[in-house]
């Protein structure tokens, strides 16, 4: 799930490298490694689609599917949730989504977890990172940041020169 964007810089930023976004998806995967086992993993697009290719070949799941939820329609302001693509009925079918891994890459407030436990209510939900408003929707996770952090994922970013402290950059 998308975070809200903020109007102005944020109170905390947690910039997250793909170095360690790679290794905080392992971790997530080690911790369902005993949760299972899952048939298959639904992955919450567009946030969830890097940690459930990741999360998939941890575990040897291949059966993988998505669901498109739109919730941020303009990075500024937070629209009404919109189902632009659901679930596969073959998957959605499966007794309420029991053995039906859901991965994402945050539960925020919790508008979208809320969303996707309605469609798959056994389903196991899983985050690689909580905000407090949203972690009680999620089964497993990785790491809580609290409510005013925004999480810059390393495909939010791109490389840039960072002028050395000598020169009076900020550390």
């Amino acid at each position: 799930m998308q975070q809200p964007a903020p109007r102005s810089l944020p109170d905390r930023a947690f910039p997250v490298s793909w170095d360690q976004f790679h290794r905080d998806a392992r971790a997530l995967a080690w911790r369902l490694a005993g949760a299972g086992p899952f048939d298959s993993i639904v992955c919450i697009t567009r946030g969830g689609l890097v940690p459930a290719a990741i999360i998939a070949r941890e575990l040897e799941i291949r059966m993988i599917e998505t669901v498109c939820i739109a919730s941020y329609h303009n990075y500024t302001d937070q629209g009404g949730l919109r189902v632009i693509k659901g679930i596969d009925g073959t998957i959605a079918g499966t007794e309420g989504g029991r053995g039906v891994l859901v991965i994402d890459d945050l539960v925020d407030t919790g508008k979208t977890a809320r969303m996707v436990r309605d469609m798959l209510p056994k389903a196991h939900i899983a985050t690689v990172y909580a905000k407090p408003q949203g972690r009680p929707l999620v089964d497993t996770f990785v790491t809580e940041v609290s409510q005013d952090t925004w999480i810059y994922f390393p495909w939010d970013m791109g490389y840039a020169f960072q002028p050395p402290i000598r020169d009076g950059a900020a550390g």
